[in-house]
């Protein structure tokens, strides 16, 4: 008999049930099929953070795929308990968000407001430019997460810049240089200062894995979809359609088949098949 290993995943939209922006049926229909490849994996699924104290005990792997949800500080510190426990978090593309606040003086401007559950995940999510064509370079190809992966490919996607909240015990997964942030006057989210640079100058992180007590986070930036009901992006990068006019079905990183050994090599990694 195989002893079951259990999987939790989370994906949904802000408010609760809605797209927020992404195709989250897509994503949540891949995660489970390339879980299902897995034949000792039991996946529990979930819209948000509301109940995991009711599924994580047992559960050896969380994935997460939101864009709104967030847990709150007791669902932050029971997370946190598991992770040190010997749990690991696979965090995807906007759980590096969470909630965004009005600004004052400033119609229709927000901004992202930091939370407890970002220094267990180890970055924050500041902005991200228009979807755009662009090199991502893998840091350590010697790590497990990286296995098959070439020096660098191209993606078209969200190119978002993170903060992270625990560089010295962050280990360096996947990168890409921008000096600056190319969003136009009034696009996406405000944010005081881009601490999403490193020392550099010029090298942003798109991926870390990080140790947490006995268990372990590891994050990756890239990953945006959309089909023509959750659509929100007023345009695009020239580098992905010179008209600037957005695609209505956007798949990205998703259809490269660097991002799908990617996301294989990081569930093999959060089930202990690929330490």
């Amino acid at each position: 008999m195989i002893t079951p290993i259990r999987v939790h995943l989370i994906t949904g939209g802000f408010p609760p049930g809605s797209f927020a922006g992404h195709d989250m049926d897509f994503v949540r229909l891949r995660i489970l099929g390339l879980l299902q490849q897995s034949p000792q994996v039991l996946t529990t699924s979930g819209n948000d953070f509301a109940d995991v104290a009711k599924w994580l005990p047992g559960s050896r792997l969380l994935i997460t795929y939101v864009a709104g949800p967030y847990p709150n500080d007791e669902q932050n510190q029971f997370i946190r308990n598991w992770l040190e426990a010997g749990g690991r978090w696979l965090a995807l593309h906007g759980s590096s968000g969470g909630k965004a606040a009005p600004v004052a003086g400033k119609r229709y401007a927000r901004k992202m407001v930091k939370g407890g559950y970002h220094d267990t995940l180890g970055c924050f999510f500041l902005n991200h430019p228009p979807v755009r064509k662009f090199r991502v370079d893998v840091a350590d190809r010697e790590h497990g997460l990286t296995r098959g992966l070439p020096a660098s490919f191209e993606v078209m996607d969200e190119l978002y810049l993170i903060e992270l909240q625990d560089p010295a015990n962050s280990h360096l997964l996947l990168t890409t240089v921008l000096e600056r942030d190319p969003s136009p006057p009034g696009f996406g989210f405000v944010y005081d200062a881009d601490t999403s640079l490193l020392p550099d100058g010029k090298t942003r992180v798109l991926g870390y894995t990080r140790k947490t007590g006995m268990g372990g986070v590891t994050y990756i930036a890239l990953g945006h979809c959309h089909s023509p009901i959750s659509n929100v992006q007023p345009f695009v990068d020239s580098s992905v359609e010179p008209s600037g006019a957005t695609p209505m079905v956007f798949r990205g990183s998703w259809e490269t088949p660097e991002y799908q050994t990617l996301i294989r090599n990081a569930v093999h990694w959060g089930i202990g098949a690929n330490s």
